[in-house]
This record gives C-alpha cells, sequence and structure tokens, in this order.
C-alpha cells in the first residue's frame, strides 16, 4: 500500500518539538549553512533532468512563442534561471562527462561522442569490453553515494558499455535505460543500426518491452524508485532523450502543432511530449510530499541537432549561431534551471556565466556532501544564484571537439576551427580558421573581429584548452 503524501514526508509541516529544534541543529553543524527556509533534518534529495538536443530558446520561459512548456516554466517560476548557461561540449556524451565528474571532458576521458550498445549477443554486461567513461573517474554518483545518498540513472546513457564504463561502474545503485546514443522509442532499437540492435538495459541485464513508450517507462521506473527511497536521501539522473530524434512526439502534441512549418511541427509535438514528462515527475515529488526538500535542475546536453534523422532541424538557436556540433553559441550555450521551493530563489533570472561542470561542486555545497578527490572545472554556483550581483565563477571558459576548441574570457570568445552547424552556411574563407567574437556586444557571433584584434587572438591561445593550439 502506498503511503499517504503525510505520511511520505518525515518532517510534516507544523511539526514542533524539542527533538525536532535538535536534529536541526545537529544538522546545522553536520552539514553546514542551512539555507533560507531550510527546516529538514535530513539532507536534500537532487533530481537532475537532461534534455537532449534541445535548443538554446527551445521554451516557454526562453522565450519560444510557438510551442507551449508549462512544466519547464513552473521550474523557472520556483527557481532560477540562468540565461548565459553553457554545457561542457555541443555533443551528448562529453557533456554529460562533464555534468557527471565536473570536469571538462577531455580531462575526463571523453573528449568525443561515446560508443554504441552491445549487439544482440550480448545480454549481460559484466564481462564486456569496450571504450567509455573511464573506470577512474570519479561522478557526482560517487560522491553522494559515499555521502549515503541512493542512486538512480535513468533514460539514457552513451558513457560505454564495456566493464568499468556502466551505470553500475559509476556510483549509481540503480540504472534503468539504454546505453547508445538514440532508440527507436517503441522497439527500443538503436536508431543507427536498425530493429535489431536492441538496447534497453536494467542494472546490466537487457530487458525486453516491446511496444512500450520509453518516455513513459522512464517515469514510471522514477516513480517506483523515489517511492521506494522517499525515506532516505537520493540521487537521481533522469536523461531523457527528448528532443532527441527519432521525433516520436505524442500524437495530441502533433495535432496540436500541425500547422507550424515542418519540421518545426515534430520538434515542437516532441518538446512538448518531453514537457509533459517533466510535468508528470514534478507532480509525483510534490504529492510525495518531497518537493521541499527535494533539488532539482534542469538543463539541455547540447544545441538542436540539424542532421539528416532530425529532418534537417526544428529546434531553434534564436539569436545565436551554431546548433549541435558547433562551438558557436547555439552549440552550447543552453536552457538551464535550479529550484529548490522554500531555499533558494524564486521566480529570478541569472546572466552570469555557468558552466555544465559546476554543478556538481553547486550541489555538494547545498547538500553539505564532500567533493571528489578530483581537479575540477566545474565551481560552485551557490554565491550566482543567491544573488544577482555576484561575479561569475569563471573567468575562463574552454571547449573542445574533434579539431574544433574555445575559450572564452570576460566578453571574448575565440574559436579555432569553428563549424557553422546551425545555419548550414558555408563560413567565409578568412573565417575558417580563427573566429573572435564579443559575445557581450555581438551574442550572435556574426561579426568576426580577429583580424581587428590579432594581439586578443594571440592572448586567447595562450589560454587554449589542453589538445589545442
Amino acid at each position: 500500500m502506498q503511503a499517504s503524501p503525510q505520511a511520505m514526508n518525515p518532517n510534516p509541516a507544523g511539526r514542533k518539538n524539542g527533538i525536532g529544534l535538535l536534529a536541526l541543529a545537529i544538522s546545522f553543524f553536520l552539514t553546514g549553512p542551512v539555507f533560507a527556509g531550510a527546516v529538514e533534518s535530513r539532507k536534500p534529495n537532487v533530481i537532475m533532468i537532461m534534455a537532449d538536443d534541445q535548443g538554446s530558446v527551445d521554451a516557454g520561459c526562453y522565450g519560444a512563442k510557438d510551442l507551449v512548456t508549462p512544466g519547464i516554466d513552473a521550474l523557472a517560476a520556483r527557481g532560477v534561471r540562468f540565461t548565459q548557461f553553457y554545457s561542457a561540449a555541443p555533443v551528448c556524451s562529453p557533456s554529460r562527462a562533464g555534468f557527471l565528474t565536473g570536469r571538462y571532458p577531455w580531462l575526463a576521458g571523453m573528449p568525443n561522442n561515446g560508443p554504441g550498445p552491445p549487439t544482440e549477443k550480448d545480454d549481460l554486461l559484466d564481462t564486456l569490453t569496450g571504450d567509455g567513461l573511464p573506470a577512474g573517474e570519479k561522478t557526482i554518483a560517487d560522491m553522494f553515494r559515499g555521502a549515503g545518498y541512493a542512486t538512480a540513472h535513468i533514460g539514457k546513457w552513451h558513457l560505454g558499455s564495456g566493464v568499468g564504463h556502466k551505470p553500475l561502474d559509476h556510483g549509481f545503485d540503480y540504472s534503468f535505460g539504454f546505453l547508445g546514443g538514440c532508440i527507436d522509442n517503441y522497439s527500443h532499437g538503436f536508431y543507427w543500426a536498425g530493429p535489431n540492435r536492441h538496447d534497453l538495459w536494467e542494472n546490466n541485464r537487457r530487458i525486453h518491452l516491446p511496444g512500450q513508450y520509453f518516455p513513459d517507462l522512464m517515469v514510471a521506473k522514477a516513480k517506483a524508485y523515489i517511492g521506494a527511497h522517499r525515506d532516505q536521501p537520493f540521487f537521481l539522473y533522469f536523461a531523457l532523450n527528448m528532443p532527441h530524434y527519432p521525433y516520436q512526439g505524442d500524437d495530441k502534441w502533433r495535432e496540436r502543432y500541425r500547422e507550424l512549418p515542418y519540421p518545426r511541427n515534430l520538434y515542437a509535438a516532441f518538446v512538448s511530449t518531453l514537457d509533459e514528462r517533466v510535468q508528470q515527475l514534478v507532480n509525483y515529488v510534490e504529492a510525495a510530499g518531497l518537493r521541499e526538500q527535494t533539488i532539482i535542475i534542469y538543463q539541455s546536453d547540447n544545441g538542436h541537432s540539424v542532421e539528416e534523422r532530425a529532418h534537417f532541424g526544428g529546434g531553434s538557436s534564436g539569436p545565436y549561431r551554431g546548433a549541435k556540433f558547433s562551438l558557436f553559441e547555439g552549440g552550447v550555450r543552453l536552457p538551464a534551471i535550479i529550484s529548490w521551493p522554500g531555499h533558494l530563489p524564486e521566480g529570478q533570472v541569472r546572466g552570469q556565466a555557468a558552466h555544465g561542470c559546476d554543478w556538481l561542486p553547486t550541489v555538494a555545497e547545498l547538500c553539505g556532501v564532500p567533493l571528489p578527490k578530483a581537479e575540477l572545472a566545474g565551481r560552485s554556483l551557490v554565491p550566482v544564484i543567491q544573488s544577482a550581483t555576484a561575479a561569475s565563477p569563471h573567468s575562463v571558459l574552454q571547449w573542445r571537439l574533434g579539431n574544433q576548441w574555445s575559450v572564452r574570457e570576460g566578453p571574448w570568445k575565440l574559436i579555432h576551427n569553428p563549424n557553422d552547424a546551425g545555419d548550414r552556411e558555408k563560413l567565409a574563407p578568412a573565417d575558417q580558421e580563427w573566429f573572435l567574437a564579443n559575445v557581450d556586444e555581438d551574442p550572435g557571433e556574426r561579426s568576426n573581429q580577429a583580424r581587428q584584434h590579432p594581439e586578443l587572438v594571440a592572448h586567447l591561445r595562450q589560454l587554449a584548452p589542453a589538445g589545442g593550439n
């Protein structure tokens, strides 16, 4: 029998007694500062919602007028929304490695996309070899598990399936989802290899659930996990595969957007399908009486896709240039929100530069748990979250993918070997090696200032990421 919401809450409203006050005092000394409104005696839960290939402005709270996202918008209304938030990379695997480790992905052993899933002959993953996130990398799940949290991965992985590379090898107690880059949401076949390369797994074992819609399976597994662990702190990595192709949105949303131009209509339907699953997850946390004990983070992993399988587009970078695979702003400047009602500011916007590697040290500070012993690129965003006037924790930011690399210092951003995937226009020959922009004055990166400022180019080249030149 499922407990009532009141029974699920270990500290219901109105419960005031000497024991509760003593627990609060002990919590203060054990976990560090108690943030505004904090009354729980246990550490907060953390849910990380990672979207897949969502464009820079593709949510109502980010200015989209032709699609509806009440779930994402509600998180922003009850939290802090970033307008200058950068992913760790413009493509899936390195972006996710940056979030999970708090380290630049090329330093964490994932400079590029991860391998595909196992073949059909491999039903158990315990002895499978292959590449992926190195076994020695400590993740946010390792950090939380070391602090007594239950830890779960639900959804997309794409960081390897061999020994040492799987979710259960990287700090997660439970894992459900797929291991490659994308699946058909009904057959659960690897989308790059046809229907006969099945890719659905639970705790290292292949499972078959034909015909069941993967986003709904994710929500069901997340609810079951939260329900089973509501009496202890938990960390849930809810890694959605939407709006990544194939565009398989709910019929009602496809009908809603049928008047939009193609392929925006297909993409918008999938974004609203994503948003509805976000609502379902948050509503369950609310009903369980856990909302004010749960930090919820939302982020897209990289910009929208213009690949053939994505119908050559559908997403939007708004005023920014570029898309997925590009180090122009549209590939890495993305939606990001943090919400913890009663503890963090609500309905506020932050324009300071922030980065996907920052979530690990941020939640470590908010939850009062020790950081991994590793060289982190991420910095805590708590001062920025608390104050619109706080400085960005970063003086320099770096990115690297293939032969592209980029560095930003202050308003100046230099890209080496830029890729303008989003606009699909050929860069002028003079712009193909070095592109320098002042992103405060020119956020669309339309004007290359490299020839006007050779001294800045030389200076920023000295700040290149490892492997750059």
